[in-house]
């Protein structure tokens, strides 16, 4: 459970109340410009918080 965050994670993968999302950077491809997307780290996805509140 220590994998490194990228830019556009909000929490940690695995934390409780949180889920994946698609990347509004790459639209989910993991790519951006013919290259790895940086802000998902080219996964298409990233870790956000589902919050009430």
């Amino acid at each position: 459970m220590n994998e490194p965050l990228n830019p556009g994670d909000e929490v940690a993968p695995g934390t409780p109340g949180s889920g994946e999302d698609v990347c509004p950077v790459c639209h989910g491809s993991g790519k951006t410009g013919g290259q790895s997307c940086t802000n998902c780290g080219g996964s298409g996805v990233i870790q956000e918080a589902i919050g009430g509140g």
